[in-house]
């Protein structure tokens, strides 16, 4: 029988293909479907509002209604939460001289992590931060990342970053106006990625959700340092999700801007060679 779901999905193909639905729906039912043009349609306000000079006030996000913005204080700022491990076992060992720290039994506190020899002597006793966002300014909890293959580790990274790119992005939520950190913070991603050697996969997501709505002026720089580090995936995905965005940025933009790309994606392939010749070495190896 007819569900109600179902006939939301039949009146949903009705509105954009309506030879293709010949039965009677019912004219009041329940709204499954948020309107897809409704990003659109915010996006060219908020165009028309700024070319006006009218103060922008409406939002979008990756097609989306308004996210959640963080509740910041008026003059906080954007900043990458500083190293440290749990408050309990800070307390309970605070009072401890230094020999103790390198115990067997006694994790290593992050905070106290200062040189490579100390993560070399103690890389088996060594907690990731409570908050991972701090890893991406530290080279030493970077190698840490590096050796420790933890899917638990990259995942927290993946969903600390990826709502930190949600909320701050300055070209999807229209009315946000701290670009500038904004850029410092995905200028911060992209030297943790040359670190690392490889992209996130936040930061990927990140990239394929928002290009569609990159006006190709705000960030660029460090958005094309980024689009760099995409990693190595099916064809398909990376012409519908990247080539074909640029693209329209491409041909209407100036010499500068083609420049940009080209060099962007040169990196892009370069990064992708690196990356297979490294893999094939280690199948060579084993």
């Amino acid at each position: 029988g007819m569900q109600s779901h179902l006939q939301a999905l039949l009146s949903l193909y009705r509105l954009f293909c309506p030879e293709q639905v010949t039965i009677t729906l019912p004219g009041k039912m329940k709204t499954y479907f948020k309107n897809s043009e409704g990003p659109w349609k915010a996006a060219i306000t908020a165009v028309r509002q700024r070319n006006q000079g009218i103060p922008r006030t409406q939002a979008i996000f990756l097609g989306t209604s308004q996210p959640q913005s963080r509740k910041r204080k008026w003059n906080a700022q954007l900043v990458i939460p500083p190293s440290s491990t749990n408050t309990n076992n800070l307390e309970e060992h605070g009072g401890k001289n230094h020999v103790c720290l390198y115990s067997t039994n006694v994790s290593f506190p992050v905070e106290q992590l200062q040189t490579f020899p100390q993560l070399l002597q103690n890389i088996h006793r060594l907690e990731f931060p409570s908050q991972m966002g701090s890893v991406l300014t530290s080279p030493l909890l970077l190698h840490y990342m590096n050796c420790v293959k933890d899917e638990s580790i990259y995942l927290r990274l993946y969903y600390w970053m990826g709502q930190m790119l949600q909320e701050e992005c300055t070209w999807c939520v229209v009315d946000n106006p701290n670009e500038e950190e904004f850029k410092s913070f995905l200028e911060t991603i992209y030297k943790a990625e040359c670190f690392l050697q490889e992209g996130f996969s936040a930061c990927e997501e990140f990239l394929y959700k928002t290009l569609p709505f990159w006006d190709g002026f705000s960030c660029r720089s460090e958005i094309l340092r980024l689009v760099s580090w995409i990693p190595l995936s099916n064809c398909s995905d990376i012409k519908s999700y990247l080539y074909d965005p640029l693209a329209q940025l491409f041909f209407t933009s100036s010499i500068y801007f083609k420049c940009s790309v080209l060099e962007s994606l040169k990196q892009l392939l370069h990064n992708w060679l690196n990356c297979n010749a490294i893999q094939t070495d280690s199948e060579f190896s084993s």
